[in-house]
């Protein structure tokens, strides 16, 4: 393994570690303890994976579909353990977006060269 894909999996450990990560799988943990939460989430998710999948598939979405979404989505933010979450998860993805804009910074670097 090189040093940059050791590197690489240090920081993944570093950021399994972080007090970012460790908050959203305690958000995480309280949805998957409560059934009613678990389930409002899964069908989130379901939703989430059937539109996307049907976007990459080049499928149009319905405007039924869309509609369907948007209540779903309604739904889990008025729930308090799941908004949590999703607050959690966009932290997480800001500072992991941080991360990786610094990992990209020598393609930047040497594409921005004069």
């Amino acid at each position: 393994m090189s040093n940059v894909q050791q590197s690489a999996e240090q920081l993944a450990d570093a950021i399994r570690q972080s007090e970012e990560f460790s908050t959203l799988k305690e958000a995480y943990d309280a949805v998957m303890s409560d059934e009613i939460a678990k389930k409002m989430f899964d069908d989130f998710r379901n939703t989430q994976i059937e539109l996307q999948q049907k976007q990459m598939q080049g499928q149009e979405i319905t405007e039924e579909e869309v509609e369907k979404a948007r209540k779903v989505v309604e739904t889990v933010q008025q729930h308090e353990a799941i908004s949590k979450l999703m607050e959690e998860e966009q932290k997480v993805n800001e500072f992991i977006n941080s991360i990786s804009r610094t990992i990209t910074k020598p393609l930047e670097e040497l594409y921005n060269q004069q």
